[in-house]
């Protein structure tokens, strides 16, 4: 079975990963986490990109971390590494200096449930399923910064439902929770996508920059992160733009 790639292409200013595994519903490798940390570290060193958009191919996200992995483990120190390893990655996709969309078709599930709520906005197909049902596969747990993140985004009561009961939340459960922006039928889902990729290069991006570091309690300090924002050329023809009453063109400067 293949091992698996994870792509990243770069066209103008929005990076696109792509997680690839043919007949695995694209369950990640650990070499495949490796390549996510290198992409993210081009990513955050690639100058003049707006956004960045994670999906899989073959009409699946991402379906955890392939279970052959876990036959080497020996000691419950291998778990511990594991998880730590898995967390690097999602933390890594949340300190991007860029707004990031999850494009979702098919299962997103286990660490590929975790990729997708690190990102700040999530659009998915009909057929999209969320969960970690390890309670009645392998047995195994999350860490507690995992779990923290799933309790953020779906509320304590579905969180609690999927792993404690082992559910899947389809996708219209997760849209009434808030976890998506939009969903789609598969063969518009890319459609759905660019547009609001769209709307997300079309807005002013320190303001964008800036309401994600404070979201996150980034360590930098807030009056430094304001002082960016209101001192910036954006900011000052963001107001002439609004009293001339015209469209504003932002630089990010």
């Amino acid at each position: 079975m293949s091992a698996g790639s994870v792509r990243l292409t770069i066209d103008g200013p929005v990076a696109t990963v792509v997680f690839d595994r043919p007949g695995m519903r694209n369950a990640l490798s650990l070499a495949m986490y490796d390549e996510l940390s290198a992409a993210c570290a081009r990513i955050a060193s690639t100058r003049g990109l707006r956004a960045a958009v994670f999906r899989g191919a073959s009409g699946a996200f991402v379906a955890g971390t392939d279970i052959a992995e876990f036959r080497s483990f020996k000691t419950g120190e291998d778990g511990v590494r594991y998880e730590a390893r898995l967390e690097r990655g999602v933390a890594e996709i949340e300190a991007l200096p860029v707004p990031t969309l999850a494009v979702i078709d098919g299962p997103a599930t286990g660490g590929g449930l975790m990729i997708a709520t690190a990102c700040d906005l999530r659009v998915a197909s009909s057929r999209s399923r969320f969960g970690a049902p390890i309670a009645r596969t392998l047995g195994n747990c999350l860490s507690r910064a995992n779990l923290m993140r799933l309790e953020r985004a779906f509320g304590q009561g579905r969180t609690n439902r999927m792993l404690l009961l082992a559910d899947l939340i389809d996708a219209d459960e997760a849209f009434a929770a808030g976890f998506l922006v939009a969903l789609a039928e598969p063969d518009s889902l890319d459609a759905r996508g660019a547009e609001i990729l769209g709307t997300l290069l079309a807005n002013a991006p320190l303001t964008l920059a800036a309401t994600r570091a404070l979201m996150r309690l980034v360590p930098e300090p807030e009056e430094k992160v304001i002082a960016r924002v209101y001192g910036s050329q954006d900011f000052k023809e963001g107001v002439n733009a609004f009293l001339a009453k015209r469209p504003p063109v932002w630089v990010g400067e």
